[in-house]
């Protein structure tokens, strides 16, 4: 087997050398569009984090087997294309859900708190010289203990113990909304202008799932026509994010961004490796295992 790893370096110090044990390994650190065609093809088994897998980079190639998605998202791999010409392809779920809500926290803290306002505030000098008063910030839920609500965009997640609640009702009741669903058909520019007009004009997004998710410039004019009450994200359309995006131009305290680090815990990424370790050992067997395709 030939195995080739497109995007090492968005996974850290990760031991790659592990791979050996399947076969030959090729590691790149990264992999820009024009090189992908040349570097997948000899390999077997394709393993990449964000690199795009198209059916333009795959066509004609009939060495690929696998493809394994180092992330629980799969929405850069043409999967109709590996239907048709039964290429695996394979995930990893649920590994990063700890570090997921630490970050959602953090932004959503930072947001309600500002906490790095009063950081700089101090840094400065400023609260030395003046005094301060602070009008009571929103109670964020009791201190988390809000009474908590969700949506299914699939309608097959069922949660016993939470309420499920209509997307029309989320948008018109809610107070903060974190989303966290896959980039499908269905869910791309879920969140747009139009949507934005019905929430409470005090309401908090948080966005840990997929940029496109989110119509970009929609939430930026959202913002800057103070229809909502701040958007933190961690996710964006083109990652990394390109200096013409619609949201840098948003100079306000009501953004707060982090750089799709949600997911990239030590831990996490331990995780993750584990089990795309495990995905290719039950691909090499026959077995099927977080299958995709």
């Amino acid at each position: 087997m030939k195995i080739v790893v497109l995007d090492a370096k968005t996974l850290g110090d990760t031991p790659f050398d592990k791979l050996q044990k399947y076969g030959e390994v090729k590691i790149y650190e990264r992999t820009e569009k024009e090189e992908r065609k040349e570097r997948i093809k000899e390999a077997n088994i394709i393993l990449t984090n964000k690199v795009i897998i198209d059916r333009e980079v795959m066509e004609g190639n009939e060495n690929i087997k696998l493809i394994g998605v180092l992330a629980t998202g799969y929405n850069n791999v043409d999967i109709e294309y590996c239907k048709e010409h039964k290429i695996g392809v394979v995930n990893v779920a649920g590994y990063s859900t700890e570090s997921v809500t630490q970050i959602c926290i953090g932004l959503l803290m930072e947001l309600t708190n500002k906490i790095s306002k009063f950081d700089q505030y101090v840094k400065t000098g400023k609260y030395s010289h003046q005094d301060i008063t602070c009008v009571e910030v929103t109670k964020i839920g009791k201190g988390l203990g809000a009474k908590v609500y969700y949506y299914s965009t699939t309608g097959k997640h069922e949660d016993q113990e939470i309420e499920r609640i209509s997307f029309e009702e989320m948008i018109k009741t809610s107070d903060i909304i974190s989303i966290h669903c896959p980039l499908t058909d269905k869910t791309k520019g879920l969140f747009n202008y139009k949507v934005f007009q019905e929430m409470k004009k005090s309401v908090i997004i948080i966005n840990m799932a997929r940029g496109p998710i989110v119509v970009n410039d929609d939430i930026a004019k959202a913002l800057q026509e103070n229809l909502i009450g701040g958007y933190g994200t961690d996710v964006f359309d083109e990652e990394p994010i390109k200096a013409s995006n619609k949201l840098l131009e948003v100079r306000s305290e009501k953004i707060v961004f982090s750089p799709h680090i949600g997911w990239a815990t030590i831990e996490a990424r331990e995780r993750l490796f584990n089990e795309t370790l495990k995905n290719i050992e039950s691909f090499l067997k026959g077995e099927y295992r977080n299958r995709i395709v």
